[in-house]
């Protein structure tokens, strides 16, 4: 438990180390007189790898609207439809203030949760006269449970129903086929329901990205879960992304409900090994609202 915690707080160290040798170097300065240096794009095809954020941004002045869908459970047979019968969704607005700021709300039906992020570069990968191996994201979340608690002796604060995530995303793409991605989290519960249970817990993630074709790519996504809530499992998700123009289909497999941080990493009431799993997918489709400055005087 505390060499993985040590371990979590390496990375967090080496991503501020070269944070401060990517500003000696000057990544974004503008000057026809240095030697060129490619940024890698393109490590995941959404700002989403499925439920977890990749290290993928809008670009600035872009609004992408995006639609998560999560079926019932397979494993509940005909008469639910095996899970199509049921479903919860989260409805999100993202939107690219800068090249390297992000910025995202939603909406989810499952524990009426309502969620805000940024998502800021730190670093992006790199090949050229200044090499840089990985690139690293900040993201920095809310989520608000709006769910109307059962009746107690207790009246909940309103400060009670939130919850903070803290994430640094670390990215490699190794070539035009394969991505790989880790990311260290800390969730926080405002408020537990015992003395027993922490407010922080730590994970770890690890998705990857693996191209099939020129719009398909297989991606997959795992949360171990340092600090462990009794009952419940760490998510899994198996999916496939395909592009078609300006939308992303994600279709995929899971057992995880929730579409927040909080829930589907630290809630997850399924087990892939009894077959509780579930059907769902995301949908994203980008709309320009501010063109960039080089094309505002052109005229199409």
């Amino acid at each position: 438990m505390i060499k993985l915690k040590a371990c979590l707080l390496f990375l967090c160290i080496l991503g501020m180390q070269l944070n401060a040798t990517a500003q000696t170097i000057d990544l974004f300065a503008d000057s026809v007189s240095k030697p060129s240096n490619d940024i890698i794009t393109s490590s995941f095809k959404t700002t989403r790898i499925v439920n977890g954020h990749s290290i993928e941004n809008v670009g600035a002045g872009i609004l992408d609207f995006k639609i998560m869908h999560r079926f019932g459970a397979i494993n509940q047979g005909g008469y639910e439809f095996f899970g199509l019968d049921q479903a919860t969704m989260r409805m999100g607005l993202d939107y690219g203030l800068t090249k390297n700021l992000m910025i995202g709300i939603g909406r989810s039906t499952f524990q009426k949760q309502f969620d805000g992020f940024v998502k800021y570069k730190i670093i992006r990968q790199q090949v050229g006269e200044h090499n840089i191996p990985i690139s690293i994201s900040y993201v920095g979340s809310t989520i608000y449970k709006s769910l109307k608690n059962a009746t107690t002796i207790y009246e909940p604060y309103v400060s009670d129903k939130f919850s903070f995530v803290h994430q640094i995303l670390f990215a490699r793409k190794f070539n035009d086929y394969f991505s790989l991605q880790l990311t260290p989290i800390l969730l926080r519960y405002n408020i537990i329901e015992n003395v027993n249970i922490p407010n922080d817990f730590y994970s770890l993630g690890i998705g990857f990205r693996q191209r099939i074709s020129k719009r398909v790519n297989i991606t997959t996504e795992y949360f171990y879960r340092i600090d462990k809530l009794d009952g419940y499992y760490d998510p899994l998700t198996v999916g496939v992304d395909i592009e078609t123009g300006g939308h992303v289909f994600q279709l995929h497999v899971s057992n995880s409900t929730g579409m927040t941080e909080r829930t589907f990493i630290n809630e997850t009431t399924g087990s892939w090994g009894k077959g509780d799993l579930r059907f769902g997918f995301n949908i994203s489709r980008v709309f320009t609202l501010k063109k960039p400055k080089e094309l505002k005087n052109l005229k199409f």
